[in-house]
């Protein structure tokens, strides 16, 4: 194969490790029944009139199974981190003791671990449809280099079942983070 069509090839399997990367960072914000600080790190915080994410606003623990200790660096922006919390609808409610943010994990019911598994369903099917996007795009450039004549018509073809191959790899990606989460929220 050409350089230009390795560099189509390469520029697309980049796309779709970081497609699939997105969604494990998306599914770990699904929470379950542990306590994880994924579920809040990446809030947005209104903090004196700037939007920050908490995770530059404090450190986080989980002290137990299910309880996450929020330590805000700035002992004032308790109340913002606290509101962002209820806010976010997580179904946690927040308490303080004036230094730190307690969030105490309840167990999850049967329905809504079942609501969290079709949440994160929706979230695969995103990230599937963002590798089709990009093989999408990638078959474009291979289609232009044909037309212009840098590529033979058979170098496009390979590249084609490279990259099919390539869009195959990052979907079974997704679904293995899929299987992971789903069993990790119908754990018990």
């Amino acid at each position: 194969m050409s350089e230009l069509t390795d560099m189509i090839l390469l520029e697309a399997e980049e796309g779709m490790s970081k497609a699939v990367a997105h969604a494990r960072t998306e599914f770990a914000s699904i929470r379950t029944g542990r306590a994880s600080s994924n579920l809040v790190e990446r809030l947005i915080v209104n903090y004196y009139g700037s939007e920050v994410p908490m995770q530059q606003l404090a450190s986080f623990s989980v002290p137990e199974a299910r309880m996450l200790v929020i330590s805000p660096f700035d002992k004032s922006s308790i109340e913002s981190i606290e509101k962002t919390i209820r806010e976010a609808d997580l179904g946690l409610n927040p308490s303080n003791d004036g230094t730190i943010i307690r969030l105490g994990f309840p167990i999850l019911t049967e329905e809504r671990r079942r609501d969290y598994v079709r949440m994160v369903k929706a979230m695969a099917e995103e990230g599937r449809i963002r590798i089709r996007g990009l093989r999408r795009g990638a078959r474009h450039d291979l289609d232009a280099l044909h037309k212009d004549g840098d590529a033979s018509e058979d170098e496009v073809r390979l590249a084609e079942k490279e990259l099919d191959k390539l869009t195959h790899a990052g979907e079974a990606g997704i679904d293995s983070a899929l299987g992971e989460k789903e069993t990790e929220l119908l754990e018990v």
